[in-house]
């Protein structure tokens, strides 16, 4: 059987470690828990955010990615073209151009879905309707978008 491609924005990495938000770390460490019902990619606009971030929470991040066997894609020009897309047309705001690069990584690599905690940006119906009409227009297929609650198998 096909194992599901799923692209993980760093938030999903991020809340495998938030004491702060129970529930969605919980469903976070439930989706880890499973993950080899997947195939998982990050990008490296994930690992450039990454980098940003403080030591300590750097090290934790990057000993979560090391552990496991993910599929690295890059932010190419097809993926930095259909991202502008989403830009120009206001789905993502400019100032947040690494989440239109999520998306847009995610779609020209034939990714099943994306998996984000990313309400503000990601994870809203407006973001799905209209990333899939551009990317119909721009001859990509449609991609999905969850939060890991909604991908894990209650066990």
């Amino acid at each position: 059987m096909h194992k599901l491609k799923l692209y993980l924005d760093t938030t999903v990495l991020n809340f495998a470690f938030a004491d702060d938000a129970p529930k969605e770390m919980d469903a976070t460490l439930k989706f880890f828990k499973q993950i080899e019902r997947f195939e998982v990619s990050l990008s490296d606009v994930v690992l450039d955010e990454i980098e940003r971030c403080p030591s300590l929470k750097r090290a934790r991040l990057m000993e979560l990615i090391n552990s496991h066997d993910w599929n690295i894609l890059e932010l190419d020009q097809a993926a930095r073209s259909l991202s502008g897309h989403y830009l120009s047309a206001g789905v993502i705001p400019q100032k947040y151009r690494d989440d239109a690069y999520h998306i847009a990584i995610a779609t020209v690599n034939n990714q099943d879905a994306i998996l984000s905690w990313n309400f503000q940006h990601i994870v809203k119906m407006k973001t799905k309707r209209e990333v899939v009409a551009i990317n119909l227009l721009e001859g990509y297929r449609g991609i999905d978008i969850y939060t890991p609650m909604e991908v894990v198998d209650d066990v």
